[in-house]
């Protein structure tokens, strides 16, 4: 009885700690994404900024002969940059980007850009073109650096030929499965977005016109990379807080079952105790006592 005892007391020691692990885990989850959506305003208004720019030099061009760029058709490959999580404990996060990237892929040749080293992963398993691979950031404050190593692994790999399309797949924070995929197209870059600009005194430039454009679009280019970096970290944190707290309904579970078996337990021991301290006080027949 009493290794009965100690085993159940041993498990639900084991799983008490375990319940720590997944609450501080969640904690964690639930800090970080808050930590990126606070952060989401700033790389909107900075993006916001970079467009009444690209407008305003569109109306420079409305003005004179400059000749900006123009978005064009496409006819050679396509790179496809899929946002994934680089921690665990996320569920099917990674397995449902990488799917809808593969669904992306058509009769055109298509490579594949991930950040976040699980997707990259599953997605070699599958036989995709991972043409280059990132880590996923760990915290917010390290969105920058990893825009702008993304940002000029694109560049540079549309300057060596063979590719004039981008396409950013990422997921967006939510509370619920399934997570929502945003399928977005950077490049070839539409201006006619930006078109009309703010009315008012024409800005002093010292570039010329289609160089400017193409500065400022590949800027805002990386300004959106930058608010997808967030948008998918606060997802894949808001996957880890949900799957850990489906977890801490689960210890709970297991903890009460436990909790209940060794009170049992406890129970039988003690009755078995008190049978045996009376059994020893009773004098057996035939026999007096000195």
């Amino acid at each position: 009885m009493s290794d009965r005892l100690s085993d159940v007391q041993a498990r639900l020691d084991s799983v008490q700690d375990l319940a720590a692990v997944v609450g501080a885990m969640r904690g964690i989850a639930a800090a970080r994404a808050r930590e990126a959506r606070a952060r989401l305003d700033g790389i909107r208004t900075c993006a916001g900024t970079i467009a009444q720019a690209i407008g305003a030099a569109l109306a420079l061009e409305q003005a004179g002969p400059a000749g900006a760029p123009r978005a064009t058709q496409t006819g050679g490959g396509r790179i496809v940059v899929v946002l994934c999580a680089e921690q665990g404990f996320v569920g099917a996060f990674n397995e449902h980007l990488v799917g809808a990237a593969e669904r992306q892929a058509g009769a055109r040749p298509t490579e594949y850009f991930f950040v976040g080293d699980r997707g990259a992963l599953i997605a070699r398993s599958r036989r995709m073109r991972v043409g280059w691979c990132a880590p996923m950031i760990a915290h917010a404050s390290e969105m920058p650096g990893l825009g702008d190593r993304l940002t000029d692994a694109l560049y540079r790999r549309l300057a060596r030929g063979g590719m004039d399309e981008v396409t950013l797949l990422h997921a967006t924070p939510q509370a619920v499965e399934p997570i929502e995929i945003v399928s977005k197209t950077l490049l070839p870059f539409d201006f006619s977005r930006f078109a009309g600009g703010v009315p008012g005194q024409a800005p002093l430039t010292t570039l010329p016109l289609p160089r400017l454009l193409a500065r400022l679009a590949e800027e805002y280019v990386y300004t959106q990379l930058c608010e997808a970096v967030l948008l998918s970290f606060a997802a894949e944190n808001e996957a880890r807080l949900f799957a850990m707290t489906s977890a801490q309904h689960n210890v709970r579970a297991k903890l009460a079952e436990l909790t209940g078996e060794y009170r049992r337990l406890r129970q039988e021991e003690i009755t078995a105790e008190i049978i045996e301290l009376s059994a020893q006080g009773v004098v057996e027949p035939g026999k007096r006592e000195p």
